[in-house]
């Protein structure tokens, strides 16, 4: 059973950073995209930034040259170190694991079948 679990989140002053982690077990495929996802309160799941087994890696152009994506292998840890934070990026933060992808649809939320329970990020102005 594949499980993630999100950390990290908080409130920040616009300008500011935060880092989010989502800790992934139960996870023993050797090929995935993983992916971060957010949602502001009536709005859709947006998709953020992903990374695959091979290290490709997409952004948002929203977030590009603002977030950064990783990925630690030996910590079964992925990471969103997110810079210059805008209250634009106020959501609640999700992870997301899946088996097979395809690079054209990582940003996409139905690629994915594993969730974690997400993490509130809050920028005020």
């Amino acid at each position: 059973q594949v499980h993630l679990v999100e950390s990290g989140g908080g409130s920040v002053q616009a300008g500011g950073s935060l880092r989010l982690s989502c800790a992934v077990s139960g996870y023993t495929h050797s090929t995935y995209c993983m992916g971060w996802f957010r949602q502001a309160p009536g709005k859709g799941r947006e998709g953020v930034a992903a990374i695959d087994s091979e290290g490709r890696i997409r952004y948002a152009d929203s977030v590009k040259e603002r977030f950064t994506i990783s990925l630690d292998n030996a910590k079964n840890s992925l990471s969103l170190q997110m810079n210059s934070l805008k209250p634009e990026d106020t959501a609640v933060y999700y992870c997301a694991a899946q088996w097979i992808c395809y690079y054209s649809a990582y940003l996409t939320s139905g690629t994915y079948m594993y969730w974690g329970q997400g993490t509130q990020v809050t920028v005020s102005s």
